[in-house]
């Protein structure tokens, strides 16, 4: 009987891996290489333009959940802290000194020690999970390289690779914009997913109090990212 199991295993596992190489082969794309310079400002500049940049500049609270609501946040941008929430664990996340950050499990604040590694864990959320909702404004973002990649339809990209910050420095983005710059997807070569050029929409965009422009969904292939009750407000 266990030798069945062990067998039908190895079957198992064998037709995994042969799926995984049929798709790598089929959609791996390898990183485009895009031309460097003024041209590649001016295109992030137009995007940026065409979501009102300023608008969002001055939006002082943004709140979102991700993964189902799995993760909750309230952005103060103003004052550089966040609270993020999940199962029994509140964190007041300082982004300027993460070390005066505080943590709670059951609305009782953890010991030093105990709150570390919660702590860090909701860094790694908000970094990857702000991203999701202002990925396009991050374009001029400290260590971000821009360059500009002819597209086959004849338009061009938008080629971001953050060299360094947040929680997997190298990550590159290709952004697919309207002709008014307005962003509507990207391909992504990123660290956490083997297969290179994977694509996300960025068309589910809705008008925040403040007049800021944020993503309520996200499509990738048959999967939907819910951003939840998207907000942005100042008051």
């Amino acid at each position: 009987m266990l030798r069945k199991i062990i067998k039908g295993f190895g079957i198992l596992l064998g037709l995994l891996i042969i799926g995984f190489v049929v798709l790598y082969a089929v959609y791996n794309e390898k990183l485009p290489e895009g031309r460097l310079g003024p041209d590649a400002d001016a295109l992030a500049q137009k995007m940026l333009n065409s979501l009102n940049h300023q608008k969002f500049k001055d939006t002082r609270y943004l709140e979102w959940s991700f993964q189902g609501g799995a993760h909750h946040y309230k952005w103060d941008k103003e004052k550089r802290t966040v609270e993020v929430s999940w199962d029994d664990y509140l964190v007041e996340l300082d982004l300027i000194s993460t070390a005066s950050s505080v943590a709670k499990k059951g609305g009782e604040r953890m010991m030093d020690m105990e709150s570390k590694p919660i702590i860090e864990q909701a860094v790694a959320y908000f970094n990857n999970d702000s991203f999701w909702l202002v990925a396009p404004y991050k374009v001029f973002d400290d260590g971000v390289q821009r360059s500009v990649v002819p597209l086959p339809d004849g338009t061009d990209g938008l080629l971001v690779t953050y060299t360094k910050g947040g929680t997997t420095p190298g990550d590159s983005y290709l952004w697919m914009l309207q002709p008014n710059g307005f962003p509507k997807s990207f391909k992504m070569w990123v660290d956490i997913i083997p297969i290179g050029g994977i694509e996300a929409t960025w068309d589910d965009w809705a008008v925040m109090e403040s007049g800021a422009f944020l993503p309520k969904t996200h499509q990738l292939g048959p999967v939907t990212l819910s951003m939840g009750d998207v907000r942005g407000y100042n008051e």
